[in-house]
């Protein structure tokens, strides 16, 4: 697309998220609502028009050019990523279900559930490419190092006359040997014939008659069967074979690649022109600006002393500083102490946030009783100022002259004058309250002479605060670099190198009908991970100020692709992966010296290189009540500190936890929700995910015709897990047997035969997870709800009853 294109895109853009950011400021001013059906449907309605907004940002800021716009727009992406969560952590709160569903809200909207998948911005890995390249270089390099990887070698790309000659050469060679081996079995015949002398020539000519026959019905036949097809194509009775979907459009792809190169070079355009520029006002206009604006501050203070005869408060740097002089003009002050006082309170307001984050943990029980309100948003200040700039600077700016839509210097200049003005009104604001200090004690001294009395300075207005009593963390590594302590943990397999697979291959759609919370589709799933995990882990904006999650627990069957969800997740954001699974750490860091080390280095590893993932398979194992014998990993080592890592993860680290288990029945459950924030369970898929699983996997084998039945299949397999599919079609569909299959297509019995020798999920171990699920703080929370509802609609019938009799 051009560059005009994506300009009106924005506008269209701006206009709906202008709409919607003052109809979200209508409905936090409304009063709480007892309707738990109409308050999610007016929440819903934001969460879904925010996520539509937030996906076209993404692609403008993705493919769009000029590198002033990119910064607004990446600030209004993050600040709609971010309202999205925060809403998201609403609806949870009204359902009480991790997915949330409205068919009557996207019926309304003219939506399909496609539409509403929320996009990962590229930019968390493009932004990251060479640090993320690095990194991975230097895992490899280690992991060869200590011989745990064989180094791969590179073979040199063949030109395309080189390969030729290559396939000639085989081609030759086969026909060579084919006719060496015809030639012999001719001069065996012969060899064999000569005692009963020469056949007649007939028997040759009725011979080669036969072979004629039947390759021309074959030929014929073939033929036919692909002129049925291509009538059944062009008529729309099948769809075309869908070998070549997953290979992008060249002509897109090339488009998209000169966009990154013309974004990559305007962005180090800019970047250059803004050193040189603010070295070119730093040097040229530090010195004018500095006595501009002492002379301003310095005829203020005389103005307002032969005004009132005494000298003035000098406002804190938090309130504007000398900024804010104008304004305070007519202040009524005693003795000038203002200096010292605006400084301690400065101190006490600089590091509190305007309005407290969230929190994501659902063991905070929250009440309906009161009806809902909807949160105040963090986000939605900053949506408002990214609007009000966007229509001050770039709604009306005639860009005609701009076309390639390089950057503007004129803007540029400004804003960096503007930025080195601040700066050094910082350092002057500073001087000034010295100086007016200075000032103030002689006046005092002067008073002091004349008789008049004179009030103090009290030293408690130049006491600072309390300092914090908070202990911080002792380093027990200070003399070690980075590069060492992650060099240690790769070598004792705890910083691991994982799978690059995204997110994308945990196969499944959206939901395509409103349905039970516990019961979600793959595309449900992955919409809760990006929300969860991978959008906080990316933008330092969203982890800053969105509802915080530490640590998620992700349940279900073996195979059900737990694993993969992370190892997808680390992937989008380019994290490192610390694998504290229970059988992993068996005699690594021994003793209790040995853990309280291994913690230490896991804490201040991830801290360092965030985003990080602390991972841990079989989650239910360090709080089980009792540990089978036969288990030797001492999986109980971790119990009391696990507890203690997660709650060490700050507010603003890039870090999460996550567990995954197949049997969270197991584990003690006061401890288990007391260590994990969130619980995800990933039910045995249903009948239309296993369907397109099937065709989607088995479509990647060009052997295989489209019209295999796969519907068929998935209701065989009904009640099996995708990995026990993707399995079987590993077993089954060996490299001899993917040669084959043009000779002799795949039969369905044969997947059926693979698949007999796995374990289904049986109804047992289904019922637990659900039984399992309801003790969750989320399933407590509902149950509660729905036992409050058959209350009342009990209280409603008795009350309608007793109407009755009293009537008669």
């Amino acid at each position: 697309m051009s560059n005009n294109t994506f300009n009106v895109l924005w506008k269209t853009t701006q206009k709906e998220l202008e709409e919607l950011a003052a109809k979200d400021y209508e409905n936090q001013a409304l009063e709480p609502d007892f309707n738990r059906s109409t308050v999610h449907k007016t929440v819903f309605e934001l969460y879904v028009k925010y996520i539509t907004i937030a996906n076209r940002l993404e692609q403008i800021y993705d493919e769009m050019v000029q590198p002033q716009k990119r910064i607004l727009i990446k600030k209004l992406l993050d600040s709609c990523l971010g309202r999205v969560i925060e809403i998201k952590h609403d609806l949870v709160g009204i359902d009480m279900f991790e997915f949330n569903y409205n068919d009557s809200v996207m019926s309304a909207l003219n939506l399909t559930p496609i539409d509403i998948e929320l996009r990962i911005p590229k930019y968390f890995r493009r932004e990251r490419e060479t640090e993320i390249n690095e990194r991975r270089r230097f895992i490899d390099s280690l992991l060869k190092k200590f011989g745990w990887l064989e180094e791969e070698f590179v073979e040199e790309k063949l030109t395309e006359l080189e390969a030729i000659k290559i396939i000639q050469m085989h081609e030759r060679a086969r026909q060579g040997r084919l006719r060496a081996q015809f030639m012999k079995e001719i001069r065996m015949l012969k060899e064999k014939g000569k005692p009963d002398g020469v056949k007649e020539k007939t028997d040759g000519l009725l011979a080669a008659m036969k072979i004629q026959k039947l390759w021309r019905g074959f030929a014929t036949r073939r033929k036919t069967r692909r002129r049925k097809l291509e009538e059944m194509y062009l008529i729309g009775m099948i769809p075309r074979p869908n070998d070549k979907k997953n290979v992008p459009n060249e002509e897109t792809e090339n488009a998209l690649k000169s966009r990154y190169e013309v974004q990559e070079e305007f962005q180090k355009a800019y970047t250059e022109t803004v050193k040189t520029m603010r070295e070119d006002i730093s040097t040229k206009q530090t010195v004018p600006l500095t006595e501009e604006i002492t002379d301003e501050i310095r005829v203020w203070f005389r103005d307002y002393f032969t005004r009132t005869g005494k000298f003035p408060d000098f406002p804190s740097e938090d309130n504007g500083g000398s900024r804010h002089l104008l304004s305070r003009q007519a202040t009524e002050s005693d003795i000038s102490r203002s200096s010292a006082v605006s400084s301690r309170d400065s101190k006490k307001t600089k590091d509190k946030p305007k309005t407290p984050t969230k929190s994501g943990d659902l063991n905070v029980e929250e009440s309906f009783d009161n009806g809902f309100k909807t949160s105040q948003s963090i986000f939605l200040p900053d949506i408002k100022t990214g609007i009000d700039e966007y229509n001050e600077v770039w709604r009306e700016k005639d860009e005609s002259t701009n076309a390639k839509q390089t950057y503007y210097a004129d803007m540029l200049y400004a804003e960096k004058f503007n930025e080195i003005e601040s700066e050094l009104r910082k350092v002057i604001d500073e001087m000034m309250r010295q100086e007016l200090e200075m000032l103030q004690a002689a006046l005092d001294k002067d008073r002091a002479q004349k008789g008049k009395k004179s009030k103090k300075a009290s030293k408690k207005t130049r006491r600072s605060g309390k300092k914090s009593k908070k202990k911080k963390e002792k380093d027990l590594t200070p003399d070690r670099t980075t590069e060492s302590l992650f060099e240690e943990l790769v070598a004792n397999g705890i910083i691991k190198k994982y799978p690059e697979i995204s997110l994308n291959s945990f196969l499944g759609d959206r939901s395509l009908c409103e349905r039970s919370g516990i019961n979600p589709t793959p595309g449900d799933i992955r919409q809760v991970m990006t929300e969860y995990c991978i959008l906080p882990l990316g933008s330092d904006t969203i982890r800053n100020f969105a509802p915080c999650i530490r640590s998620i627990l992700i349940a279900g069957p073996k195979g059900s692709g737990k694993k993969s969800l992370v190892y997808a997740m680390c992937n989008e954001v380019g994290g490192i992966l610390f694998d504290l699974t229970p059988a992993n750490i068996v005699g690594k860091y021994p003793g209790k010296s040995g853990l309280i080390m291994l913690m230490h280095l896991v804490t201040k590893v991830s801290r360092l290189l965030q985003p990080s993932v602390i991972f841990m398979d079989d989650a239910e194992k360090p709080f089980m009540k009792k540990v089978p014998k036969g288990d030797r990993t001492d999986p109980k080592r971790l119990k009391k500190d696990l507890p203690k890592l997660i709650k060490n993860i700050a507010a603003e680290d890039k870090v999460i936890f996550i567990g995954t288990s197949s049997a969270p029945w197991e584990a003690d459950q006061k401890l288990f929700q007391q260590t994990y924030n969130r619980f995800i369970y990933i039910p045995r898929p249903d009948y239309g995910t296993l369907s397109f699983v099937w065709k989607e996997l088995l479509g990647q084998y060009s052997g295989i015709h489209s019209q295999f039945d796969a519907g068929a299949i998935a209701k065989v397999s009904d009640g099996y897990t995708i990995g026990s599919v993707v399995g079987c079609i590993k077993d089954v569909l060996t490299c001899k047997r993917n040669l084959q299959l043009r000779v002799q297509p795949l039969t369905h019995l044969e997947l059926i035969n693979a698949l007999s020798s796995r374990d289904p999920v049986y109804k047992e171990e289904e019922e637990a997870f659900t039984n399992w699920w309801s003790k969750t703080p989320l399933g407590r929370r509902k149950q509660r709800a729905i036992e409050m509802e058959i209350e009342v609609q009990q209280e409603k019938e008795l009350g309608k009853k007793d109407k009755k009799k009293g009537g008669k």
